[in-house]
């Protein structure tokens, strides 16, 4: 008897449907917030208060004795983004041990695409480089996908898309932060004091003792929490870190007489914190950067720009597409009925905006050098496949309203004959083949 075959991206299960509203609903108005803050850093950069702007980003607050005396760009990179990091700690928790990536058969999709969409514009960016005579330094930079940016563009264009493919971009997006903490902490760790790290190991680990015991209090694990951060901060190990490591250490199921679990009720309770403040806050202080003649030149003859803006654009659509077709390939899988090619190549071209985590990388890369290149390029490769990508998604999002419209149609029929599934997909004007009997409802009922 042959084995019924996989469908990639079907519908999902009524959990993961919530979870799927809750954090599109967040993600979207984080995405228009960061737009905002990104704005904001342009025009502060590039207008006559740059001098009043350069001077707060530069300034330098907190304890000396610490090693904490940082500048407020500083501060907002390795404190507040350890926000950041610490929900995408409790979205990989709760999605290793209950969700999506919890199956090998859903997870297999997610995790390979993420792989390819990170090792194609790596590849890209060196071989450019390599011919170019240009840094290699920055091969991490396009790899990471910008989750806020990627949702905010996907509410506009995409309120008809099937839910799963929203999901599969999600899935995607938190192996993707998961690979881009490996890259940080493996290849932009210098000096390491372990001593320090030990410390800092030792607070997390406790962190989540105190947490399995029952004592949630904030007065209590928040001093944990930081001191864990600074002791990371201090051992050379980039900060954020501690962030994903604290979340990793929250409990993932529900315990008995609880509705949710303390990492769901966490993500649900940080989010907003992390989309609507820490993140757009980074961005207020890491994108401003001054736009002139000189530096579009400086851009346009950069090969480390060439490799960040072809790695993005290019390499990750290409690196997802060809992933995602070598599983359908050579596993028993396939795409859902009525899902095409263009859909997955839509949700690369969104996954290669890759701003927050990019400039991030771009940072620890090169340091001062190269920084406004580096962060044009960032920006310029982002705007570019959010537009290809809205564009194609647009047109994929029309087809997808049309077919729903006309399913929600009666087709008429001779009084003695009953309707059937191919007489639906003729109607509609598409090959029954690829119309299955599940409907492809839009998340935004």
């Amino acid at each position: 008897m042959p084995t019924r075959a996989t469908r990639l991206f079907s519908r999902l299960t009524p959990s993961t449907e919530r979870t799927l509203a809750d954090v599109l609903r967040t993600e979207r108005a984080g995405g228009i917030l960061l737009l905002i803050g990104t704005v904001a850093a342009l025009v502060l950069a590039n207008s006559p208060l740059h001098e009043l702007y350069e001077s707060v980003r530069d300034f330098v607050i907190g304890p000396h004795a610490l090693h904490l005396d940082l500048s407020v760009e500083a501060w907002a990179k390795d404190g507040l983004l350890a926000i950041f990091f610490f929900v995408v700690g409790l979205e990989l928790k709760r999605e290793i041990v209950v969700g999506e990536l919890r199956r090998p058969s859903t997870a297999i999709v997610p995790i390979v695409a993420a792989i390819g969409g990170m090792a194609v514009p790596a590849l890209l960016y060196v071989a450019l480089n390599l011919a170019e005579g240009g840094s290699l330094k920055g091969w991490a930079v396009p790899t990471a996908t910008d989750i806020a940016f990627a949702i905010a563009v996907l509410a506009v264009v995409g309120k008809w898309l099937p839910n799963a493919l929203r999901a599969f971009l999600l899935t995607l997006a938190v192996v993707d932060d998961l690979l881009a903490i490996i890259i940080i902490a493996v290849f932009f760790s210098s000096d390491l004091n372990f001593l320090w790290l030990a410390v800092s190991a030792v607070l997390i680990v406790g962190f989540g003792l105190v947490i399995r015991k029952g004592w949630t209090s904030p007065f209590l694990l928040v001093p944990i929490a930081f001191a864990a951060w600074a002791f990371m901060h201090a051992s050379g190990v980039h900060a954020t870190i501690a962030g994903v490591a604290l979340g990793m250490m929250v409990p993932a199921v529900a315990r008995k007489g609880e509705k949710h679990s303390l990492a769901e009720h966490w993500e649900h309770l940080w989010r907003p914190v992390s989309a609507g403040f820490a993140v757009p806050v980074f961005a207020l202080f890491a994108a401003g950067v001054a736009i002139s003649a000189d530096a579009i030149s400086e851009v346009i003859a950069s090969p480390v720009a060439h490799g960040v803006v072809v790695g993005l654009v290019i390499g990750k659509p290409l690196g997802i597409v060809l992933a995602t077709f070598l599983v359908a390939t050579f596993t028993n899988a396939q795409l859902d009925r009525g899902l095409s090619w263009w859909d997955v190549t839509g949700m690369g071209f969104l996954a290669g905006i890759g701003f927050t985590v990019s400039l991030l990388i771009g940072d620890l890369a090169f340091g001062g050098e190269n920084a406004d290149v580096v962060k044009l390029s960032v920006l310029t490769a982002s705007v570019l496949a959010a537009a290809l990508g809205a564009g194609l998604l647009g047109f994929r999002d029309r087809f997808y309203r049309r077919l729903y419209e006309r399913r929600s149609t009666p087709v008429p029929l001779p009084a003695n004959r009953m309707a059937k599934p191919e007489d639906l997909a003729k109607s509609v004007g598409v090959d029954p083949d690829e119309v299955g009997v599940d409907e492809h409802p839009r998340a935004d009922h």
